[in-house]
């Protein structure tokens, strides 16, 4: 038997298997709502706001690159 979720965007119940390509979203179209919707900001993970150093990287922690044994 296939567990059936709600899809995030409209509640349909949606398989939860492999051959749903869309999981958790019912369909091609609700996931895409649901990009559109993170593109516009509408969503937003919780926290403090980044000051605009942290965004340009200015003072950010810098990495080199990994050393290679010889």
């Amino acid at each position: 038997m296939v567990k059936k979720v709600k899809c995030p965007t409209c509640s349909r119940l949606a398989p939860w298997s492999p051959d749903n390509a869309w999981r958790p979203f019912c369909s091609e179209r609700c996931r895409q709502i649901d990009l559109g919707a993170w593109a516009a900001d509408k969503f937003a993970i919780p926290g403090a706001p980044l000051e605009a150093d942290e965004l340009t990287g200015d003072g950010a922690v810098r990495f080199s690159a990994p050393h290679t044994l010889n």
